[in-house]
C-alpha cells in the first residue's frame, strides 16, 4: 500500500478504530488507529489516538521514544515534569523514560498521531512512590489522572 485516504474525518480506508488498551489500566474515553506498520519497512508505526472531551490516555513512561503531532482538537499533556497546552501541528517529543499523560479538552475531542518504533518495550505504570513524586509539583497534580 502506497496510499491511505479518509473514509471520513479522522478515518482512513482499511483501518479498524480499536480500543486504546486493555481494559485495566487508567484511562477515559481513548480510541486508536494503527495507520502504518511492520509492512511498510520502515522500522516504525504511525498510529491515530483519539480521546473524547475530557478524557485522558494512561500516565505511563518506556523506554522507545515517541513523535506526537496533534490534528484535531486541543488538549494538554505531561511530558516527563512539564505540562503543556496542545493545539493542532504543534510536535512534541517523549523522550525514552519520560512520564507522559495526554488529556483533551473538556469541549471537544482530541487527536493526534504518534509516531514510534515497531518494536518497543511494555509501558510502565508509576507506583505510589512515583504518583507522589509528581504530584509534589501543583501543575503536574492538578493535571493527572490516575
Amino acid at each position: 500500500m502506497t496510499h491511505r485516504g479518509q473514509s471520513a474525518p479522522f478515518r482512513w480506508e482499511g483501518v479498524e478504530v480499536r480500543a486504546y488498551k486493555e481494559t485495566g489500566e487508567t484511562f477515559r474515553d481513548v480510541t486508536r488507529q494503527e495507520l502504518t506498520g511492520a509492512e511498510h519497512g520502515q522500522g516504525t508505526s504511525l498510529r491515530y489516538f483519539e480521546v473524547g472531551p475530557g478524557g485522558h490516555t494512561t500516565l505511563e513512561r518506556h523506554e522507545h521514544t515517541h513523535v506526537v503531532i496533534p490534528i484535531r482538537g486541543r488538549g494538554g499533556a505531561l511530558i516527563v515534569d512539564r505540562v503543556v497546552p496542545l493545539a493542532p501541528h504543534d510536535i512534541v517529543f517523549v523522550p525514552s523514560w519520560g512520564w507522559h499523560q495526554f488529556r483533551a479538552a473538556d469541549d471537544e475531542p482530541f487527536g493526534f498521531l504518534c509516531a514510534v518504533v515497531i518494536d518497543r518495550d511494555r509501558p510502565v505504570l508509576p507506583t505510589e512512590s512515583d504518583l507522589a513524586q509528581l504530584r509534589r509539583n501543583p501543575e503536574i497534580a492538578e493535571f493527572i489522572r490516575s
